[in-house]
Formats: C-alpha cells, sequence, structure tokens
C-alpha cells in the first residue's frame, strides 16, 4: 500500500467565513505532515461597466483597468498575510489568480503538483445551489488528487 503522506498541500481561499474552518483544518495537517503549503484565491475576472454606455447608440461597456488593479493587490496582501500564518510549513507558496474559480484551482493543482487540495463549502442548498452551483463540488469531480472540502457549518 502507498505512503498517503501528503507532502503539497494547495488550500483555496477566499474572504468568505467558510475558508476560516478550512485554514485552521490546513495548518493542522501541514504541522503533521511537515507539508508545503500553497495559497491559491481566484478573482472572477472584471465586468465591463455600463455607466454612460448607450448600445443604441453603439457605445460598448468599458473595463476599468483600475478596479481589477484594486481587486489583484487586495488578493495578495490576504494571501500573504494568511501566508505568515503558517509559520510550521516546510515552504509556503502564493498563487494570486484571475480568471474561472474552478479552473484556476485546478489548474494550479496541476501545475503545482498538489498531493492534497483542502477548500471551504459556504453550504448553499436548493434553489441557490442550483442557480450558482458549487465549486467544491466541481473541483471533486475533476481534481486529480483528494480534495478535503471542509464544511461552513457551526456544530
Amino acid at each position: 500500500m502507498s505512503n498517503h503522506r501528503f507532502n503539497r498541500i494547495l488550500l483555496a481561499v477566499d474572504d468568505t467565513p467558510c475558508t476560516l474552518k478550512a485554514i485552521e483544518h490546513a495548518k493542522e495537517l501541514v504541522r503533521e505532515f511537515n507539508s508545503s503549503i500553497a495559497l491559491v484565491t481566484v478573482v472572477p475576472p472584471t465586468s465591463p461597466a455600463a455607466y454612460g454606455a448607450d448600445p443604441l447608440l453603439g457605445q460598448q461597456p468599458i473595463i476599468v483597468p483600475e478596479v481589477s488593479e484594486i481587486q489583484q493587490d487586495s488578493a495578495q496582501r490576504y494571501l500573504e498575510s494568511l501566508g505568515n500564518a503558517f509559520e510550521g510549513a516546510h515552504e509556503v507558496f502564493l498563487f494570486n489568480k484571475v480568471g474561472n474559480v474552478r479552473d484556476e484551482i485546478l489548474n494550479t493543482a496541476s501545475e503545482w503538483t498538489a498531493d492534497l487540495i483542502i477548500m471551504g463549502s459556504n453550504g448553499k442548498t436548493g434553489f441557490e445551489h442550483f442557480i450558482s452551483g458549487s465549486v467544491s463540488e466541481s473541483v471533486i469531480r475533476k481534481a486529480n488528487c483528494p480534495v478535503l472540502v471542509i464544511p461552513s457549518k457551526e456544530e
């Protein structure tokens, strides 16, 4: 039987409460296995602003590059502050991505050759889940390594 040691743990983070529980679980595993940890956060692409644009006059919506830059800077500061909390890790890597959340998590896990992906789940159900889907569910379906999903529900 193979050794199931997790040497490279990828932790998907965002600024939602469900991430906090996932961070605590990741810290425990990193300490237990003396693992390298990679923190990845994904900023969705900035949507064009339709302010002042009239499609009837042929005016196109505009993308304000400063908005994207502010989001990226904020995400980088968040990653850096979280990275400092993993002082027991063998190595800490930070990935600040722009794009589709599921795709970027899976791409990062593949490129970094993660042994385990850890992520939180916000626990959406019913119609809300039907409309927005579940990032964690889609990552589980497509991942090439184990995925640990930490529910946000209080016990």
